[in-house]
């Protein structure tokens, strides 16, 4: 049965019939364009906010997201029965274990739906109702949130217990004027009463929080007649000029309300608990999931969090900024409570110190110039210790603020004589200025990254590799791999590669066409077979691999992996590390992998002619192995592994595909500006997809036309622009272009005669392959990018 929430206190009365039981997945999806489609559905994920679903009139699933539904009806209706309630159990669930309810919900599109329910179930993603059909009979129905503007269900509470002769008229408009005086009072006052002080409290008033109807602030504040409708008609016009800024923000700038009538609201209607610091117990290793620039910046104080939710104590919970950054740096959901700003500061003083951490680089720098005899002194020392604060925290905040940043590099590069140390951060493929640090401090910093990365300060003379588990030095978890290398006089650079997320990201998250998307997910699943996926350094190819091993990643099968290093971790891999020094390598790990009954084996790169014979051996005797490569291009990729020496026919037997991949810098979605695309522009754009093929222009023109043109004729591309959220340069993360070389029985015999690159790809092209440059210029219509990014490719 599909993983349907029911109400509190009633339970579903099991289908004894196979039949009725297959029956009952059956529904009508009534999408926001009116379309109805009638179908199975196979699941409900509240979470993704997604629905499988299956069409009466089709033979494949689709995931339906709720930002597509108005609403879901099944046709069948249910048995669903009450429990017996204890008296104290009914009253905690008053309003939701009332037998049969009225209802009303009023759609944004200013319809009304009004009905029975048999009890409700209000979550975050929206509102699952039971329409009373017969007794003890229901139709399920589903409403997602964002389609919502408001509902009621029941009578009003003070009517009902006047109904029921539990509470007199008198008794009830008592408790109303006592209400009236409680939303008069200041917030302080107000919240002695409801302070939380354990993590238990705050757990529980978080999950009533989540399970009440949701209130935007601008509903509550009108609901709670602090504001007029006109009030917030205006403060509404001015947020749209400025969405980075918080309406309450907006409204107490404008002299509308005060900062503590929103707060108020924001514990009174909204839910969010206030929390009391004073005695509340924190736990000490807070300091190094949030570091103290980042509480100190936006007043925050972090109170618990779980695997995938933090919990922070805010003066303000409506900043998106501090919401943003926390979660950043965290890698968690954030859960934001309420306390006093007060108690915020001091909690910071006592649990990180009354020291300010949050010095910004130029005063550390400053500092680090007064000082110029402190050079001499670290070279002239066996070790460097915690001590030397000021060299510490340097090295600590060039880390941190590369994290926040969203960087993927640290380049420390020392120049000659006396010339500063530059600091230059890449962040999207793209280098930048961070800081220059002053000359007479350049060992230091060197020998201080050595110390962390556990490399010996003396040898300057080689390269040295190594790597700094940050959260033994700092407040924030994640590890960095270390390289440096010796330049012209004496002097050495360092290289820090911020290593991603242990965390492999979904296959459909990592931008792959509909069609390139559809053969991999076919290719990774057969039984045995080679699957490569190149690009140069940087380009994404362990995340492409990760992807891949997390679509078949289940119990049935083994898969190992072999990795220098392993930057990504899932559960149910068996993931091995190369160690070089210990002659623990590539081909050695291999050839154990292969008496270790492995259905799956990933070779993290294959660099060598031993390494490329082992992989072809492990896939021609019943494995399915995936691997990377460096080259250009996924045809090119072919001519590499046949130069290693490899036997053609056996290769040509055992490739199922290459992936060719690159990173192209995001448009930010923020300030992206759409333009109609000029016939120039269209007509470049042609001819560059073209290059290199046998495509027509005017063919392709045609096409697009067909697909992307508007009602007015033209064809809409997108700008970069620039605002806050992306540092101003229009850009904000990166996305995978991709190409995908299918090894077809065509392919295959180019493959055994050794043809070459032309002729492969000539004919890869003419069965459907799109090349890298093509798959750019589709996502620049798509609006996920532009020609300036896609042309470096």
């Amino acid at each position: 049965m599909i993983d349907w929430p029911y109400p509190p206190h009633y339970e579903r009365i099991p289908e004894q019939d196979p039949m009725m039981k297959d029956l009952s997945t059956i529904a009508t999806v009534v999408h926001r364009n009116g379309k109805r489609t009638v179908g199975k559905v196979l699941r409900i994920d509240t979470g993704a906010e997604i629905i499988d679903f299956r069409a009466a009139r089709g033979d494949t699933n689709a995931l339906i997201p709720f930002s597509q539904i108005h609403s879901l009806h099944f046709k069948m209706p249910i048995g669903m029965r009450r429990l017996d309630l204890s008296a104290e159990s009914a009253l905690e669930d008053f309003s939701k274990t009332q037998a049969v309810q009225r209802f009303s919900v009023r759609f944004k599109d200013q319809t009304t739906l009004d009905d029975e329910t048999m009890g409700y179930v209000a979550e975050e993603c929206g509102l699952f109702l039971f329409l009373v059909s017969a007794p003890e009979k229901v139709h399920r129905m589903f409403i997602p949130a964002d389609v919502i503007d408001s509902y009621q269900i029941g009578e009003q509470l003070g009517k009902l217990l006047v109904e029921r002769n539990l509470l007199s008229m008198e008794e009830v408009e008592a408790g109303l004027a006592e209400q009236n005086k409680l939303r008069e009072r200041k917030l302080g006052d107000y919240l002695q009463i409801k302070q939380l002080a354990t993590q238990e409290q705050i757990e529980k008033a978080l999950v009533a929080q989540k399970n009440r109807p949701q209130l935007r602030l601008g509903e509550a504040l009108l609901q709670e007649e602090v504001i007029t409708k006109d009030q917030l008609e205006l403060a509404l016009q001015a947020q749209s000029k400025d969405r980075t800024k918080p309406l309450g923000d907006i409204l107490v700038n404008m002299g509308m309300v005060s900062f503590e009538a929103i707060k108020r609201v924001l514990a009174q209607k909204v839910g969010i608990p206030f929390v009391g610091l004073e005695n509340y117990s924190f736990q000490s290793s807070m300091t190094r999931i949030l570091p103290g620039d980042l509480v100190r910046k936006y007043v925050v104080m972090p109170l618990y969090h779980t695997e995938t939710r933090i919990v922070v104590a805010m003066e303000n919970p409506l900043m998106p900024d501090a919401l943003k950054e926390i979660s950043f740096v965290t890698r968690l959901a954030v859960d934001p409570v309420m306390a006093s700003g007060e108690e915020i500061r001091t909690a910071i003083d006592r649990i990180y110190g009354p020291e300010a951490s949050g010095t910004d680089i130029s005063e550390l720098v400053s500092q680090l110039d007064a000082q110029r005899d402190i050079d001499f002194e670290l070279e002239n020392r066996a070790h460097v210790t915690e001590s030397d604060n000021l060299l510490v925290r340097l090295v600590n905040k060039i880390i941190i603020d590369a994290y926040v940043a969203g960087a993927s590099d640290i380049h420390i590069e020392s120049m000659r004589d006396n010339k500063p140390t530059r600091v230059r951060f890449r962040k999207d493929g793209i280098m930048s200025d961070y800081s220059n640090l002053p000359a007479n401090f350049r060992n230091a910093v060197v020998s201080r990254i050595k110390i962390m990365s556990r490399l010996d300060i003396s040898e300057k003379r080689h390269s040295q590799d190594g790597k700094i588990n940050f959260e033994q030095f700092g407040p924030v978890k994640l590890e960095l791999r270390v390289v440096t290398i010796p330049t012209t006089d004496g002097v050495e650079d360092v290289v820090m590669r911020i290593l991603a997320p242990p965390k492999a990201v979904s296959l459909g998250a990592i931008g792959l066409a509909e069609g390139v998307l559809d053969m991999l997910q076919q290719a990774v699943t057969k039984p045995h077979g080679l699957l490569f996926v190149c690009g140069p350094t940087g380009s994404g190819k362990t995340t492409t691999l990760h992807a891949l091993l997390s679509y078949i990643n289940t119990p049935e099968r083994k898969i190992w992996t072999v990795e220098d290093p392993i930057e990504i971790t899932q559960d149910g891999l068996r993931q091995v590390q190369v160690q070089q020094k210990a002659e623990w390598t590539f081909p050695l790990i291999l050839r154990s992998f292969l008496r270790a009954d492995p259905d799956v084996i990933m070779v993290g790169e294959t660099r060598d002619k031993e390494t490329a014979h082992i992989v072809i051996e492990a896939s021609l005797t019943g494995h399915l192995v995936l691997s990377t490569m460096h080259t250009n291009s996924a045809v090119e990729s072919v001519i590499r592994l046949l130069d290693f020496g490899l036997d053609p026919y056996n290769f040509g037997d055992a490739l199922i595909g290459v992936v060719g991949q690159r990173l192209a810098r995001r448009l930010c979605q923020s300030c992206r500006r759409p333009v109609a695309a000029t016939e120039e522009q269209l007509a470049m754009l042609a001819h560059e997809y073209c290059a290199d093929t046998d495509s027509n222009p005017a063919d392709v023109l045609s096409d697009w036309r067909s697909r992307y043109q508007q009602s007015d004729g033209s064809i809409t591309i997108f700008q970069a622009v620039g605002c806050k959220l992306c540092n101003e340069t229009g850009y904000k993360g990166r996305v995978g272009i991709h190409e995908f070389l299918r090894n077809t029985s065509t392919i295959k015999r180019l493959i055994h005669t050794k043809a070459s690159v032309p002729d492969i790809q000539a004919l890869a092209m003419k069965e459907g392959m799109r090349t890298l440059r093509q798959d750019g210029i589709e996502k620049i219509f798509s609006g996920v990018t532009d020609w300036e990014q896609v042309k470096v490719i």
